[in-house]
């Protein structure tokens, strides 16, 4: 399906064949579109700028790329401006030989961005949704030191394997999320359709039912007499879980949680590691400097604890302490991290060091994984049982009770 184009709002000043100077607005989708209709009516534009509300607008009109096209994206760029390709000419070609209508009309302002003057960082800022502040920063390290080809290679590594990741996260939590949808599918259709079709047969027959039952028989007359009340009560649930991840407390509760939860917790905090480690590799081996290295790792790590404890690794690193005597007195970073990074700082490869943790919590994300879902399949499939079972048992009990009353 074609996207619906994003028409942005050109003020412009221009000048006809005559010499006479007109003002005004144009709408297109491109700067580069914008002076092409300009010139057909006739003008050659002296000044053209994209309004405000256009540039604040338009990143969160636009659909955004895949994920799997900005990696692609990168890896291809990387391999043209390597050969010497000027920037402009290579996001030309990506931009004509895209298939997604999304990433084609994003590389196209991007280039056209380029094209007017701007550096690529700063047209890649455009689109916070596709590139976050390491990729932006990396970039702008990259076109600092004339090194943009290999930083892009990097750049496209490590979206690469946290694309991975994230996958494997995903199909492992795939089953276990399928289960619990369907015991909830399950309980909701025994407690609205049969209990209430066989909770007739118990009235009157001068029987006590049995405490399961009489919990099952109040849960069911609740759904299906108060149903609405059930709907405004998850209303209420998922209104209030927003509110609380809007506030910084909030949100620093979920995170402490996230990494205390048993199975997930460990699984959590090495993914957490892992790319922290390897921002961390990338901007220092790109020449960032250390300080602004450390403060865009706390920016992606991604969790407000380790947010916290990266900041302050920022923040005394000033002093002359190293990042490893800081991370030390901070519980949150494991020994052995501690131990590498101490090794990297003492030999001068403190890059090399940091690419090589990456890697190991890499590995260990995808045990832990295995090692996770393993786990949880079977405490889902049990819990599952448990409680169609008690359901089950609610029902059937009394029936034995009647047949037995007899």
């Amino acid at each position: 399906m074609d996207l619906v184009p994003v028409m942005s709002t050109f003020t412009y000043t221009a000048r006809d064949i005559q010499g006479t100077t007109h003002s005004g607005s144009v709408e297109a989708e491109t700067l580069a579109m914008a002076v092409r209709q300009l010139k057909t009516d006739g003008l050659y534009p002296v000044q053209l700028v994209e309004s405000a509300v256009s540039l604040q607008l338009k990143p969160w009109l636009t659909r955004k790329p895949r994920q799997t096209d900005i990696v692609s994206m990168t890896s291809q760029l990387a391999v043209v401006v390597d050969a010497g390709v000027a920037l402009s000419v290579a996001l030309e070609g990506l931009a004509s030989q895209a298939v997604s209508p999304a990433l084609k009309q994003m590389l196209t302002t991007i280039e056209d961005r380029v094209k007017s003057g701007d550096d690529f960082s700063t047209a890649l800022s455009e689109f916070p949704r596709s590139f976050d502040a390491r990729y932006i920063n990396l970039v702008k390290a990259g076109e600092a030191t004339g090194h943009l080809g290999p930083i892009l290679s990097r750049l496209a590594e490590q979206l690469q394997q946290e694309s991975e990741t994230r996958q494997r996260v995903q199909g492992a939590m795939m089953y276990p999320a399928a289960m619990l949808l369907m015991c909830v599918g399950a309980c909701i259709f025994l407690l609205t359709y049969v209990f209430p079709k066989i909770a007739p047969m118990f009235a009157g027959r001068g029987i006590e039912l049995p405490t399961a039952t009489r919990i099952l028989l109040t849960v069911s007359n609740s759904l299906t007499g108060y149903w609405w009340a059930w709907i405004l009560g998850v209303m209420a649930l998922v209104a209030a879980n927003a509110y609380l991840l809007s506030k910084d407390w909030g949100q620093r509760l979920r995170d402490r949680l996230m990494l205390q939860l048993p199975i997930l917790g460990p699984l959590v905090r090495k993914t957490i590691l892992a790319r922290i480690a390897r921002t961390l590799s990338a901007t220092v081996s790109a020449g960032v400097p250390v300080l602004p290295a450390l403060e865009l790792a706390a920016k992606v790590a991604g969790n407000r604890i380790f947010q916290d404890a990266m900041d302050d690794v920022a923040l005394h690193v000033t002093s002359g302490q190293s990042i490893a005597q800081i991370m030390a007195t901070n519980p949150v970073f494991p020994k052995s991290v501690v131990q590498m990074i101490a090794a990297g700082e003492q030999t001068g490869q403190l890059g090399t060091v940091l690419g090589k943790l990456s890697d190991h919590y890499d590995r260990e994300v995808a045990v832990s994984i295995k090692s996770a879902t393993s786990l949880i399949e079977p405490i889902m499939v049990a819990v599952m049982g448990l409680v169609i079972g008690t359901i089950a048992l609610g029902m059937l009990l009394p029936i034995f009770k009647l047949s037995t009353h007899h």
